[in-house]
């Protein structure tokens, strides 16, 4: 037993504080405890964790503010976060707590619940414990059993059956402290039968301090239901991120989850995805931009249950520097689940010779009558569109800037919030160049980027 043995004792030594969570997050801490001593951190024999180093990750002493002490924080007057002709109701995370003391204006349709999750387990544990850890076992995955078994708070948001969204919400999760910091982060997000939203999560780091986070999100889609989920990560190089999400998808629903990484440190990224209803449909798309020393692994799994389901999933890497990426996709087609169609696709660019890619798409197939198609690509900037450039008088860097910008367009093209996708764009550009600032009126010395 390794950095395992910390957060054993952390955890010994405070369960008497964490007991005083709801009932409804507290009831899945010792089983996860439990699960947590057997397994330990994956190592990279774990097939899912091949390539990155988990131990490595959390090795560090860092601080974890299990008494919920307040740090001095107002994001609403920090943040001015925007984007252009996209209106949102804006809500805040700080770390691992949902900021409650100012809530934005605009009223949400009857029913709705967009809050803290430890609010809503100790006001309604009837709904909470219908959902909470259902889809998330801690059995079967270490980070998710260490999120279980330290998590006090973190995002809930419920839309009640038939009923539409008409503003996107947009979550700004902010790391702040003083010291070195780990945050537990829980998201449970819930569409009743006929619900839609769409989902903007951005995450942030206001401060040059060595963040952990690790972060469990649970999504069910109930039938007919339709869910956009966009997530946004720029933070900085001292950031560790280990981010699980567990999706359930009913009949006739539709999914979007797209993932941008523009700037991190390590990121491992892993995404379950269950089709367990007729004529689901589920779209993956990630963008991964990395320079430097910066490491980004994304694990996925789509799981065709039922039949007539489809799903389509398209992953790009732009890597630079000493940059690692990784890509892992799996597409599991069970017995039964005919007329699946299903493509996956995973795209890489490494623009210098010390940039690192492993891609490892994977079918995997139990019926007969499906359409389903995999495949990957690795290179480099190509050197006859260089020249093609130069001769045109583009200057070498701003020829290769172009190429690097077309490359991951396909990925941000299509989102489908025709505001948030032109935003993307002149981040992504303003990324490249090295100029990612600030957006319009914030007062932070970090990228907010939006």
């Amino acid at each position: 037993m390794g950095s395992e043995h910390q957060y054993i004792e952390l955890f010994q030594q405070n369960r008497a504080l964490l007991a005083q969570s709801p009932q409804v997050i507290d009831r899945l801490r010792d089983t996860s405890y439990e699960n947590f001593c057997r397994m330990g951190f994956p190592t990279t024999k774990a097939e899912r964790y091949r390539y990155t180093n988990v131990a490595e990750s959390f090795s560090p002493d860092y601080g974890v503010n299990l008494k919920r002490v307040a740090f001095p924080l107002n994001p609403y007057e920090i943040f001015r976060c925007d984007v252009p002709n996209l209106s949102t109701s804006l809500y805040f995370v700080a770390n691992d707590q949902f900021y409650e003391r100012e809530l934005p204006k605009a009223s949400l349709p009857e029913g709705v619940i967009v809050g803290s999750l430890a609010r809503a387990a100790a006001e309604r544990p009837d709904l909470i414990s219908k959902y909470y850890g259902r889809q998330a076992q801690s059995g079967e995955d270490a980070i998710t059993a260490l999120n279980s078994m330290l998590v006090q708070d973190g995002l809930f948001v419920y839309v009640p059956k038939n009923v539409v969204l008409e503003r996107p919400l947009q979550i700004v999760n902010v790391l702040r402290a003083d010291v070195d910091l780990m945050a537990n982060r829980r998201v449970l997000v819930v569409l009743e039968e006929g619900a839609s939203a769409q989902l903007l999560v951005c995450d942030h780091a206001m401060d040059e301090r060595s963040f952990l986070v690790t972060q469990v999100v649970e999504a069910f889609v109930g039938e007919n239901a339709h869910l956009e989920f966009y997530e946004l990560e720029e933070t900085h190089a001292l950031c560790r991120r280990f981010s699980n999400m567990f999706v359930r998808q009913e009949a006739n629903s539709t999914g979007t989850f797209d993932n941008i990484s523009l700037s991190c440190g390590l990121t491992h990224n892993l995404a379950d995805i269950v089709l367990d209803g007729e004529n689901a449909e589920v779209h993956v798309n990630g963008c991964v931009v990395a320079d430097g020393n910066q490491h980004v692994d994304n694990n996925t799994l789509i799981d065709h249950r039922s039949p007539a389901c489809s799903s389509n999933e398209l992953y790009k890497y732009v890597l630079d520097g000493n940059a690692v990426g990784a890509f892992a996709g799996r597409i599991l087609v069970r017995k039964g689940a005919q007329k699946t169609v299903s493509q996956e696709t995973n795209a890489n660019l490494c623009a210098t010779r010390t940039a690192r890619m492993f891609t490892q798409p994977m079918l995997e197939i139990y019926a007969d009558d499906v359409k389903c198609s995999h495949g990957s690509t690795v290179g480099q900037l190509n050197d006859a569109a260089l020249f093609y450039m130069r001769q045109r008088g583009i200057p070498e860097s701003e020829a290769r800037l172009l190429l690097k910008f077309a490359f991951v367009g396909e990925v941000i093209d299509s989102i489908r919030l025709a505001p948030l996708r032109d935003r993307l764009h002149y981040l992504t550009e303003k990324r490249f160049r090295g100029e990612l600032g600030k957006c319009a009126g914030c007062r932070t010395n970090q990228n907010c980027g939006l």
